[in-house]
C-alpha cells in the first residue's frame, strides 16, 4: 500500500513538473508577444513621424509623440507596482533568498505574478533599458511556487482540495523547477537553467530533483519554441525561435575561405576584455549600490505615488537620450552585407536598419542602436557584417551605461540581461572596430561582441557555470564554450576584487539573511555556544491555552522548543497539580525510554571481545539497577542541578523576581514545536480539561494540520473567547521529537553546512546530558553577525 501511494505521489510530481513548464512556455509567450506588438506600433509610427518631419522641421511632434508612448506605457507599469510592491524589480534576488530558506511574504503570490507578468510588457515597451529575462525567472517561480497548490490567497475562491505537496521542501523543489523553465523560456537555455536553479537559487539539492528541474525546463523552452516558430512562420513544429532572446547563428561569409570565428590568439585579447568587464561591471554595481541607499533613504519613506514619479522622470530622461542621441550624434556609414539570419517575426537583420538623416546608401549607425529594441540591437552588434563609428559606439556605450545603471531599481519590472548584454556587446564591437580597422588584425567581430557581452554581464552579476552554459545555448555554438568560460571566470574575479554580484548587494541592502557557499576559515575559532540566543522562549509538553496565546502574541518566533525542568523536589511540585504532573511524567517517560536504550547497546557490547567494553557494560549495568522510583544513572543525572551555563548572559529575564540559579535552571528538551502547529491546535479546540486525561484531547491528522498551508491563520487575527484558558493542550503528538541538534561546542563550519545544506530556520544547542542550553537561528549565521561576533571573541581573548 505504502508503495503503490509513493509511486503515485512521485507520478503526481512529474505531472506537476511538466505542467509547471507548460505554463512558464505560455507565460513566455504572452509577453514576447504584447512587447512585439507594442513596441513595433510604437517605432513603426515614430519612425514614420520622424521621415516626415525630417525635411518640414517637425521633430519635436516626432519626440511629443515617442515621450506619449513611453510616458504611457511606464505609468501602467508603475501602478501595477504600486499593487504590488514585489513586482517591481528582476526579482531574482527574492528568489534566490527563498531558494536559500528564506521566506519574504508575498513573493509568491498569485497577486504577484500578475502585476509582474504584465508590467514587464509595459516596462519593456516603454523604452527604458531593462529586459524580460529576470520578471521571467520570477513569474517561472510564482508559476511552480503556486500551481501545485491548487489554492490562491489573492483569489480566496481558487482552493482545491488536493492532498499532495503541503510541505515547504515540496514547494521549494517546484520554485526551483519554475525558476529554471523561466531562464529556460528567456534564452533557449533548458541546460543553463537547470543550472542556474542549482548554482544561484537553491541551497539544498538532490539528484532527483537534477532530473525532474531539466525536465521541466526542457518543457518550458519547447512550448515557446513550438508556438513562436509556429505564430511567425506558420510552420507548426519547425522549432526554430528557441527563446525569447535569440542570439541568431555566428558563422562566416559564404565564400571566406580564410575567415574563422576565434583562434588561440585571439584569446588573450578576452582575457583582457573579462578584466575590463569585471572593472565595469564593478563600477556599475557600485554605482548601483549609492543609488539604491540613496532611494531607500530618501524615495521609499515617501509617497507611494514618488516612485511612479520617479519611474517616469526616468523614462522622460531615457526618451531625450535616445531621440537626441539617434538624431545628432549618428553618422552615416555605408551599408553593409548581410548574412541570411533571421531575426524574428518574418524580419532579417536589414529591417532593423535605420537611415535617418541619411542616404539610401548609408545608414545612421547611432540610430539603428538606440532606435530599436534591445535584441534587435544586439543582432546588430553580433551579426552586422558592416564598420560602426568608434565615436558612436563609446557614446553609446557610455549613455547606455549611465541610464542603465540609474534605471535598476526604479518602480517597474525590469530585468538586467539585456541591458547588460547590449552595453557588454557595444564595448566587444568597440574593440574589434580598434583591432580590425585600426590594427589591421583578422577578426571576427560577431565573436568580440559576444564575448564582451559576456565580460560585462559577468562582472556585474559573478555567474559562471550557468551563465556559460546559458550563452553557449542561446548562440548554438559550442566551439565558443572555453573563450566565454574563460571571459566569464576573469571578470568575476576582477569584480569580487572590489565588491559583490548585484543580486547579492541588493539581497544585503534589504537585510536578508542570506547563507553564502561556505563561511572562512577564521570563524571556526566561534562555536555554537559563542553564537546562539541563550534566552528562551519554550513551551511545556502540556501547557494552559492562556500561555499559548500569551507566548504567540508576545513573540515573532516561528518555532518554540517543548522542554520540561529539572526540580530536586518533584514530588511537592505533583502534589495536587495536574500540569506539572503531566510534563513530569513525561520528562520521566522520556528519561526510562532513553535508558532503555542505553541498556539495549549496552547487552549488544557484551558480545565485544575487547574486555574493556564489557567492563564499561558492567559498571553501567551495576549503577543501573532499578531502585524504589526504578531510575537508572541517567535518571539521576538528569536529576542533579547543574550550574549556569557559561556565556549566558540574557538581556533580561522571564522574571525579574526570579535568581540567576533559576533563570538557568537545566531545561531537559524533548522536540520542536512551529507556531503554525501551535495556531492551528487552537483554532481547532485541540485541548483538554484539568479533570480529564490527556488522552481525551483529540487528535488531528496530517492533512488536517496542513489544510491552511502555506497561509496559516495570524494569532492576532482569532477570536479564542470560546477557548476555556485554563484548558491545557498536550503538543507532543505534533512536535518533532528528533530535529537537528549540535553541541555547544560545535565549529561554526559545521553549524553552517547543517543550515545551508538541509534548509534549516531553527538550531538547539543541546548539551551532553540532553538539556536545551540556546537556540541558533540564519540571522545568527550572517556575515555581518559573524563578523562582530569574532571581533568580540578577539576582544575577550
Amino acid at each position: 500500500m505504502e508503495n503503490r501511494k509513493s509511486k503515485q505521489y512521485e507520478a503526481v510530481r512529474w505531472i506537476m513538473m511538466f505542467s509547471i513548464g507548460v505554463t512558464v512556455g505560455l507565460v513566455g509567450l504572452f509577453v514576447d508577444f504584447f512587447v512585439r506588438l507594442f513596441t513595433n506600433i510604437k517605432f513603426s509610427v515614430v519612425a514614420d513621424s520622424v521621415e516626415r518631419c525630417s525635411d518640414k522641421g517637425c521633430l519635436v511632434l516626432s519626440l511629443l509623440e515617442l515621450l506619449a508612448f513611453n510616458m504611457t506605457f511606464i505609468f501602467i507599469a508603475g501602478v501595477l507596482v504600486l499593487i504590488e510592491p514585489l513586482a517591481g524589480g528582476s526579482g531574482i534576488p527574492e528568489i534566490k533568498s527563498y531558494l536559500n530558506g528564506v521566506k519574504i511574504p508575498g513573493v509568491v503570490r498569485l497577486r504577484t505574478f500578475l502585476c509582474k507578468a504584465t508590467g514587464v510588457v509595459f516596462s519593456v515597451a516603454g523604452g527604458l533599458f531593462v529586459g524580460k529575462e529576470g520578471p521571467m525567472i520570477h513569474s517561472g517561480a510564482i508559476v511552480g511556487a503556486g500551481l501545485p497548490q491548487f489554492q490562491s490567497i489573492t483569489f480566496k475562491r481558487i482552493k482545491l482540495n488536493f492532498p499532495f505537496f503541503r510541505s515547504d521542501r515540496d514547494k521549494r523543489d517546484f520554485v526551483s523547477g519554475g525558476a529554471a523553465a523561466g531562464v529556460a523560456a528567456a534564452f533557449g537555455a533548458p541546460i543553463g537553467g537547470t543550472l542556474f536553479s542549482l548554482e544561484e537559487g537553491s541551497s539544498f539539492w538532490n539528484q532527483a530533483l537534477t532530473w525532474k528541474v531539466l525536465f521541466c525546463s526542457m518543457s518550458a523552452a519547447f512550448t515557446l519554441n513550438f508556438f513562436r516558430s509556429g505564430i511567425s512562420f506558420n510552420r507548426w513544429g519547425a522549432f526554430q525561435l528557441p527563446g525569447l532572446l535569440n542570439f541568431g547563428e555566428f558563422k562566416c561569409p559564404e565564400g571566406d575561405k580564410d575567415c574563422h570565428l576565434w583562434t588561440v590568439v585571439d584569446l588573450a585579447f578576452f582575457i583582457l576584455m573579462g578584466i575590463v568587464g569585471g572593472l565595469m561591471g564593478a563600477l556599475f554595481n557600485c554605482l548601483n549600490k549609492i543609488l539604491a541607499k540613496y532611494r531607500v533613504k530618501h524615495i521609499h519613506p515617501k509617497a507611494k505615488f514618488i516612485r511612479v514619479l520617479e519611474s517616469l522622470l526616468v523614462t522622460m530622461v531615457t526618451t531625450l537620450v535616445i531621440f537626441t542621441a539617434s538624431m545628432l550624434l549618428g553618422e552615416c556609414r555605408d551599408l553593409p552585407s548581410f548574412n541570411s539570419t533571421v531575426l524574428s517575426d518574418r524580419e532579417d537583420i536589414n529591417s532593423t536598419i535605420r537611415q535617418f538623416f541619411c542616404s539610401n546608401s548609408t545608414y545612421n549607425d547611432m540610430a539603428t542602436l538606440f532606435f530599436n529594441p534591445q535584441e534587435a540591437a544586439i543582432h546588430q552588434l553580433f551579426h552586422q557584417q558592416g564598420t560602426f563609428s568608434p565615436v558612436s559606439l563609446l557614446l553609446f556605450q557610455l549613455l547606455y551605461f549611465l541610464l542603465a545603471f540609474w534605471t535598476y531599481g526604479v518602480g517597474v519590472p525590469s530585468g538586467l540581461f539585456v541591458p547588460s548584454l547590449l552595453c557588454g556587446a557595444a564595448f566587444g564591437r568597440l574593440v574589434a572596430n580598434i583591432l580590425k580597422v585600426k590594427l589591421g588584425f583578422d577578426i571576427y567581430s560577431g565573436t568580440f561582441a559576444l564575448i564582451g557581452a559576456a565580460a560585462f554581464l559577468g562582472g556585474v552579476v559573478r555567474m559562471t557555470i550557468s551563465l556559460t552554459v546559458i550563452l553557449i545555448e542561446s548562440t548554438n555554438e559550442i566551439t565558443y564554450g572555453l573563450p566565454i568560460m574563460i571571459t566569464l571566470m576573469v571578470a568575476k574575479w576582477t569584480g569580487d576584487f572590489f565588491n559583490k554580484g548585484i543580486y547579492d548587494m541588493h539581497i544585503q541592502l534589504r537585510g536578508v539573511p542570506l547563507l553564502e557557499w561556505e563561511t572562512e576559515a577564521e570563524l571556526d575559532r566561534l562555536t555554537a555556544s559563542e553564537l546562539m540566543e541563550p534566552s528562551l522562549t519554550y513551551v511545556y509538553p502540556h501547557t494552559r491555552v492562556q500561555s499559548l496565546v500569551s507566548i504567540l502574541r508576545t513573540t515573532a518566533h516561528h518555532a518554540f522548543p517543548v522542554v520540561t525542568e529539572n526540580r530536586q523536589n518533584e514530588k511537592d511540585f505533583m502534589k495536587g497539580n495536574i500540569l506539572v504532573s503531566n510534563n513530569i511524567r513525561f520528562r520521566k517517560c522520556s528519561v526510562m525510554t532513553r535508558a532503555a536504550e542505553q541498556r539495549r547497546r549496552c547487552q549488544s557490547m557484551k558480545s565485544y571481545p575487547s574486555s574493556e567494553l564489557r567492563n564499561v557494560c558492567d559498571e553501567q549495568s551495576a549503577a543501573a539497577e532499578p531502585s524504589e522510583e526504578r531510575e537508572d544513572l541517567l535518571q539521576q543525572m538528569l536529576d542533579r542541578r547543574h550550574a549556569p551555563y557559561p556565556a549566558l548572559y540574557p538581556d533580561q529575564s522571564p522574571s525579574e523576581e526570579w535568581t540567576m540559579e533559576e533563570r538557568f535552571r537545566p531545561l531537559t528538551f524533548h522536540g520542536l514545536i512551529l507556531r503554525s502547529q501551535l495556531v492551528t491546535l487552537l483554532i481547532r479546540g485541540v485541548c483538554y480539561a484539568e479533570t480529564q486525561s490527556s488522552a481525551s484531547q483529540p487528535r488531528l491528522s496530517y492533512e488536517e494540520m496542513t489544510e491552511d498551508y502555506p497561509r496559516y491563520p495570524d494569532i492576532h487575527d482569532l477570536d479564542l473567547a470560546l477557548l476555556n484558558p485554563r484548558m491545557i493542550v498536550d503538543v507532543t503528538p505534533y512536535m518533532n521529537p528528533c530535529p537537528y541538534t549540535v553541541s555547544p561546542h560545535t565549529r561554526t563550519s559545521q553549524v553552517f553546512n547543517l543550515f545551508r545544506t538541509m534548509g534549516l530556520r531553527h538550531l538547539p544547542v543541546v548539551n551532553a546530558v540532553g538539556e536545551i542550553v540556546g537556540i541558533m537561528t540564519r540571522h545568527d549565521l550572517t556575515h555581518e553577525q559573524l563578523t562582530a561576533k569574532l571581533r568580540q571573541h578577539h576582544i575577550t581573548i
